[in-house]
C-alpha cells in the first residue's frame, strides 16, 4: 500500500534526497507545493522545535503525514552559531553567509574552528501526534579559511570533511548522500519507519 507524506519543505534537494530512502517503505513523498503550502515561520529555539512546527502544521493545512527537516551549522567558536540560523545567517544567501562565517572566524587557528552539521526530521502522523518520530544526525568537521570545490550547497565549500579530506563541496554526490548529517537522520527515520 502507497502511503501519501508531504514533505514540509519547499527545497528540491531534500526532496530528491529522501524520496528514495522512504520508496521501498511505500512512502509517496510529496512536496508541500504541490498543496499550496506556505513556509512555516521558524519561531523554535531549537532544531527540534523548528522542525516539529513545520511538521505539525503542514500535517494540518495538508490533511496527510509530514515529515520536516531543520538543519544548519554548529561552529564551537561561535558558541554553537550560526545553529537554527544558518539559512539566514547574513540575510544574504550561501555567499553572503559563507563571506560572514569567514569574517567572524577571521584569524582563529584551525584547531579553534571545529564545527558540525546538525540534521533533525521528525515525521508526525497527524497534527495531534503526541509521539512524533524525531531523528537526528550530527557530521563532524571544521571551518576552513578559504572555500574549496563546486558541489553541495550552503555552508559545503567551506566545511572541512576530515575523514575524506576534502571539504563537502568536494564530495562526490553519492559519497555526500552516505555520510552527511541529513544522511545519518534518514537512516534513523528509515529504521523507526520500519519498525
Amino acid at each position: 500500500m502507497i502511503t501519501d507524506v508531504v514533505l514540509a519543505s519547499g527545497n528540491a534537494g531534500k526532496l530528491r534526497e529522501l524520496h528514495p530512502i522512504l520508496e521501498p517503505l511505500g512512502v509517496n513523498l510529496r512536496p508541500q507545493s504541490e498543496f499550496d503550502m506556505y513556509d512555516v515561520d521558524e519561531t523554535g529555539l531549537s532544531f527540534v522545535e523548528n522542525a516539529i512546527l513545520k511538521a505539525r502544521e503542514t500535517s494540518a493545512h495538508t490533511g496527510l503525514p509530514a515529515i520536516a527537516d531543520d538543519s544548519g551549522l554548529e561552529v564551537d567558536f561561535l558558541k554553537g552559531g550560526p545553529g537554527i540560523y544558518s539559512a539566514r545567517y547574513s540575510g544574504e544567501g550561501d555567499e553572503g553567509n559563507n563571506a560572514k562565517l569567514l569574517r567572524e572566524l577571521s584569524g582563529v587557528e584551525p584547531a579553534q574552528r571545529t564545527a558540525r552539521y546538525q540534521c533533525v526530521l521528525v515525521y508526525m502522523r497527524h497534527p495531534e501526534d503526541p509521539v512524533p518520530i524525531i531523528c537526528q544526525g550530527a557530521w563532524e568537521g571544521r571551518i576552513l579559511e578559504s572555500s574549496r570545490g563546486n558541489g553541495g550547497f550552503g555552508y559545503d565549500p567551506l566545511f572541512y570533511v576530515p575523514t575524506h579530506d576534502c571539504s563537502a563541496a568536494e564530495l562526490d554526490k553519492s559519497v555526500k548522500n552516505r555520510v552527511s548529517h541529513r544522511a545519518i537522520a534518514s537512516a534513523k527515520l528509515l529504521d523507526a519507519l520500519k519498525g
